[in-house]
């Protein structure tokens, strides 16, 4: 009986270069995906009560000795609704804008302290501008609606720190999650920046203004790393011709 031979079977190279420029192109596919875009005139809709819809915003900060959020928002919401909402694993209400059912109070809250503004004209039906700021050295919070300052108040001292999440859309009672659909966002956002320091009163007019104002260095809508969930629409914005 002869000897059984062996085989053996060499790699076939040209094969081996498909499979590279495969893997090459997903990866770039995955990168260019997952890259910041510029939503300079678009805006998120939100056009039915959830509790899932809602868009996740990307930011590496996660120290903040003073915060920065400015965004301009449209509905004909009667009901409380979160208008932005950050939560570290220490505390759900990190920072929170929002809007009670009250007509004319917008409530304030960092690290689950909170405070109430009052004589707010948040109109129905209106393009409205939107900035909080609070500094954890004075300890002090503030709003200003369409350029109009409130009193400053008193939240806490202390810095936030912690891995953020943050979510347009919805109220997080824990980190990511924990949704309420009482509480859920129905309009439209846009513009939506953020800072880790606080403005001065000339850089929040003319971001209301939307004159050449400093970008924000935590989030950024013309660099706006994101991902959306749920029935959130991504479209161009109606704030009207100039």
């Amino acid at each position: 009986m002869s000897p059984q031979s062996h085989s053996t079977q060499q790699p076939d190279a040209h094969t081996d270069q498909h499979k590279m420029k495969f893997f090459l192109l997903f990866v770039m596919l995955a990168v260019c995906d997952a890259a910041p875009q510029d939503l300079t005139g678009k805006m998120l809709t939100f056009p039915q009560q959830t509790n899932t819809a809602h868009v996740k915003l990307m930011t590496t900060q996660d120290t903040f000795g003073a915060v920065t959020v400015c965004l301009r928002s449209f509905t004909d919401l009667t009901r409380n609704h979160a208008l932005f909402s950050m939560a570290i694993p220490s505390s759900d209400n990190a920072f929170l804008i929002f809007k009670t059912g009250t007509a004319t109070q917008i409530n304030l809250y960092v690290s689950n302290t909170n405070v109430n503004f009052d004589g707010q004209q948040y109109i129905l039906n209106t393009w409205h501008n939107l900035c909080a700021t609070w500094d954890n050295t004075t300890g002090l919070g503030q709003v200003w609606l369409d350029g109009r300052p409130t009193s400053r108040k008193f939240l806490r001292s202390g810095g936030i720190q912690g891995t953020p999440s943050i979510i347009l859309g919805q109220e997080q009672d824990s980190v990511g999650g924990r949704f309420d659909t009482t509480q859920s966002f129905v309009g439209m956002l846009s513009d939506v920046h953020m800072w880790n320091y606080v403005l001065s009163p000339c850089e929040i007019q003319r971001y209301v203004d939307d004159l050449n104002f400093t970008p924000g260095n935590v989030l950024n809508w013309r660099a706006l790393d994101f991902e959306t969930a749920g029935n959130v629409v991504l479209e161009e914005n109606q704030k009207g011709c100039h």
